[in-house]
Parts: structure tokens; C-alpha cells; sequence
């Protein structure tokens, strides 16, 4: 029996998991949100998450009825996001396993989604779609690593869509995406806009700086509402993951696709999906916002596969970084 303890904070959200042998115990998180019109800056996200992280762990620990003796390790985010909020946990997850005298883990934020999908879905070695705030990634995994065959070489979607939800005045809770799924389920009069593919890879600024500029005089005019608006972003911009998405199961043979990151969770998105997988005759994966929205239980299954697989984190390397690319990792516990 292997408990590790996780604690995620790339982002906007401060997030306390406990898994146990594939079953999660615990996993508490808070949302920093912003008014209207306003994203989410490092310095404040971090003030949020200093002064949530001990309520969400105490949580963590009552809710899976843990004590810290029972803790094998503890596993918190490395990597890539925010600086100030990934310093912000890191010093807690250093804290607590100088405390309880643990072996430390650091784990790889997008690794973590991806471990954490396949726990829960079942997915064996699927081609996965990374779409999230901070990134976009078509990825496969092979010898030893997690491969990234196309990647937005811009913007991330999430942050496209939380961008274009500032414009349009829309609220951030729970999310600006959530809201503009909402409102594109009530438009109907689509506006074709920029369709950016490059090979394997996609670009979200030329749509969003397009949208941006007629945004409020296509409202104001009445040609189109901000529904329609809503709608006719997600229907290119899914179109585009789709299309490279499908590109890069026909390179690796794959019958298989899983969906991870926060956008992942967008049944839309979802539904476009299962679509070309019914026609090329392949299986979709996708989680629900327990487990595809950042969350410590994501980081806490990576930690446990790490940890089984003989990996631990130096002490003198626990720093947290910036930029920490998917296929930096050595992905020893695949086979």
C-alpha cells in the first residue's frame, strides 16, 4: 500500500490530493476568481493560495482520514505555470516533507493530467489532447517519454477563451470557458474566422486579435449576439484540435484518444471528438471537472507512479520552474 500526498498551484487554483494504490482518498482545492473583464495575476493568485493551502490541507487529510505517518511522499507541481503560485506550494510541500520526514517528488503539471486520465478512464496508451489555460498539446507517449507531435505556437486555448470572455464581459465563476460554453449552446449564426493550422501545429492569437477588434461593433450593430460569438470560437478552434488530433492517431496507429486539461472538460469539444473516433472506428476518453480541472489528486497519481518506479526529487532540486516541457520527463514506470 503506497499513499502520497499532492499539492498543485501552477494556476488559479490550489489544489490537496491523497491517492492510495489507484484510489482517491481526498481532493480538495479553492478557486482564486477575478471580476469580470480581469484575469488572474502571479502576485495575487499566490497571496490566494498562502492563504488557503493549510485550510485545503487539513481537509485533505480529515476528508481521506489520514494522518501523516501513514504518508509515503509527498508530490507537489515543478512545473510548468505561474511563478509566484508554483513557489508559493512548493515551499509548503518542501515544509511539510522536512516535517514528516518524506521523500519528496516533483512532478510535471501536464504529466499529471495525463496519469491521472488514464487512472480514472481506464485508457491504456492513448493519443492524448493537453488543453488547458497555459497549454495545447497533441500528445503520444514512446520509448520513455511522453511525445508532443503538435502544440499551440502561441497562445494556449484556454487562454484564447478566457481572454475572449474579458471582451465580451462574461463572469470568471466558476470559469470564463464555462461560461462561454454556456452561451455558445444558445448561438446559431456562426462567423467564419481565421482556421490556423501549421502541420501538426495550431495558433490562437490571429483568431482571438480578429474577434477583438469586431467583437463589439458586430454586438453593437445586432449582426451578431455574443452567443453567436461564443459559438463560432469554439466551433473553429475545436475543428483545429480535432483535425491534428485525428493527424497524429494515423501517425501512431492509435485507437485511442484522451482528453485532459481544464478545456477538456467542454462537452462540445467532447462531442466533436467522439465523432471522428466513431468514424475511424477508435475509442474516446474524457474526465468531469472533479478530475480534468487542476487538482492536487492528479499530481499526487504522477508522485505514485514516480514513486514506484524507484524515482525521487534531490533536495537540491526542488526548485520550481517556468517552463517544464511534457517530454522533458523520462516516463520510467511505462512500459
Amino acid at each position: 500500500m503506497v499513499v502520497i500526498i499532492g499539492l498543485e498551484g501552477s494556476a488559479n487554483k490550489i489544489g490537496i490530493g491523497i491517492i492510495e494504490d489507484g484510489k482517491v482518498l481526498s481532493n480538495p482545492r479553492r478557486t482564486y476568481i477575478t471580476p469580470p473583464g480581469e484575469g488572474f495575476q502571479p502576485r495575487e493568485t499566490a497571496k490566494h493560495h498562502r492563504e488557503n493551502v493549510l485550510t485545503v490541507l487539513k481537509e485533505a487529510l480529515e476528508e481521506a482520514d489520514m494522518t501523516p505517518d501513514k504518508i509515503d511522499a509527498v508530490a507537489y507541481t515543478k512545473g510548468p505555470g505561474m511563478g509566484a503560485p508554483l513557489a508559493s506550494v512548493a515551499v509548503v510541500a518542501r515544509t511539510i516533507a522536512k516535517l514528516w520526514n518524506k521523500p519528496i517528488l516533483g512532478v510535471n503539471h501536464c504529466i499529471g493530467h495525463i496519469e491521472m486520465g488514464r487512472l480514472i478512464t481506464g485508457a491504456e496508451n492513448p493519443t492524448v489532447l493537453y488543453v488547458s489555460g497555459g497549454n495545447t498539446q497533441i500528445i503520444a507517449y514512446a520509448e520513455k517519454k511522453y511525445r508532443i507531435f503538435g502544440e499551440t505556437i502561441d497562445i494556449a486555448i484556454g487562454n484564447c477563451l478566457d481572454r475572449f470572455a474579458r471582451v465580451i464581459k462574461l463572469s470568471n465563476d466558476p470559469s470564463p470557458g464555462y461560461n462561454i460554453e454556456q452561451a455558445a449552446k444558445e448561438g446559431n449564426k456562426f462567423l467564419p474566422l481565421p482556421y490556423v493550422v501549421k502541420g501538426m501545429d495550431v495558433s490562437f492569437s490571429g483568431i482571438l486579435s480578429y474577434l477583438e477588434d469586431r467583437a463589439e461593433k458586430l454586438i453593437a450593430s445586432g449582426e451578431y449576439t455574443k452567443e453567436d460569438l461564443c459559438f463560432s470560437l469554439q466551433e473553429t478552434i475545436f475543428a483545429m484540435l480535432i483535425e491534428t488530433t485525428e493527424r497524429a492517431m494515423a501517425h501512431c496507429g492509435s485507437s485511442e484518444v484522451l482528453i485532459v486539461g481544464g478545456v477538456g472538460c467542454n462537452k462540445r469539444l467532447q462531442e466533436m471528438m467522439e465523432v471522428m473516433c466513431s468514424e475511424r472506428g477508435a475509442k474516446l476518453y474524457a474526465t468531469d471537472m472533479r478530475f480534468c480541472i487542476d487538482n492536487g489528486a492528479m499530481i499526487a497519481q504522477a508522485g505514485w507512479e514516480m514513486y514506484n518506479a524507484g524515482i525521487r526529487t534531490n533536495w537540491e532540486e526542488t526548485a520550481i520552474t517556468q517552463r517544464y516541457r511534457t517530454d522533458d520527463v523520462i516516463a520510467s514506470w511505462r512500459n
